[in-house]
């Protein structure tokens, strides 16, 4: 089910930004499917799909995943790099397809899915056959970052990002590199010039690819990984605190009187 489509340049592509109750106009039994999703929902929570993944592997065809109807693109998305062992890969630089065939009367459209659609639903809504799940991939930016703070041993680590990924997202990316289970939190990224003995700490909503562009040419600019110090000691002080209010409650507690 849709809430609106954004028709793209391509009279056969339009974009689905996320879900309503009509998807397409030239099919008049369309609503009376949508309607029954709530059915669907009660009686099989769960359900399969094939998405078809030549972007991640020229060798596999599709990978079948079982969906809750509740399962969005971007789930999806996290779903398939995990299960092919891609977690350095930045799922921004992915996104998902519907491409449906109408025989009958000779159409097929592709559909570009917003990353809060749900292709479960989607799927729901088209008779088996006559549609389809792509994954499919965008250009994006090389950024190189310092993470020896992260990594002992390593120099460096170069990634493939997307120009919305902001510094958390690249920083989990890190993390998930080297399977760490530490929080991105105890992190944070600083663009350094050694030339001149620069250093500024980066907000974790800046986009990193838009801080290197305003780098100067040929500089000596990069990012460097840093431990946040007082991480701990901040953790340390929210439980002290907890413990204090638990034991002040109790010395109250205690100190009541009864009648």
């Amino acid at each position: 089910m849709l809430k609106h489509v954004h028709r793209a340049k391509n009279s056969d592509t339009v974009s689905i930004v996320s879900t309503s109750n009509s998807f397409l106009a030239q099919e008049h039994s369309m609503s009376s499917r949508c309607s029954s999703v709530s059915s669907l929902n009660i009686s099989n929570p769960v359900t399969t799909i094939k998405v078809y993944t030549n972007c991640l592997r020229a060798d596999l065809e599709y990978k079948t995943l079982g969906l809750a109807y509740s399962t969005t693109c971007s789930e999806v998305i996290s779903i398939l790099l995990k299960k092919y062992r891609m977690r350095h890969r930045d799922p921004n630089l992915f996104y998902m397809t519907m491409e449906i065939n109408l025989r009958k009367i000779g159409l097929r459209t592709v559909f570009v899915l917003d990353n809060e659609a749900c292709p479960a639903v989607l799927q729901s809504c088209h008779p088996q056959g006559e549609s389809r799940f792509c994954l499919q991939s965008k250009t994006g930016g090389l950024v190189k970052v310092y993470d020896g703070e992260l990594m002992p041993g390593s120099k460096y680590k170069s990634l493939l990002i997307s120009d919305r990924t902001t510094i958390d997202e690249l920083i989990r990316i890190l993390l998930n590199c080297c399977s760490s289970k530490e929080q991105v939190e105890q992190f944070s990224l600083y663009e350094v010039s050694k030339s001149e003995e620069y250093q500024r700490k980066l907000h974790h909503d800046d986009l990193p690819l838009k801080v290197q562009c305003c780098w100067p040419f040929d500089s000596d600019y990069y990012f460097l990984l840093k431990r946040n110090l007082n991480y701990k000691s901040k953790q340390a002080q929210k439980s002290w605190k907890s413990r204090q209010q638990e034991k002040g409650t109790k010395n109250d507690y205690e100190n009541l009187f009864y009648i």
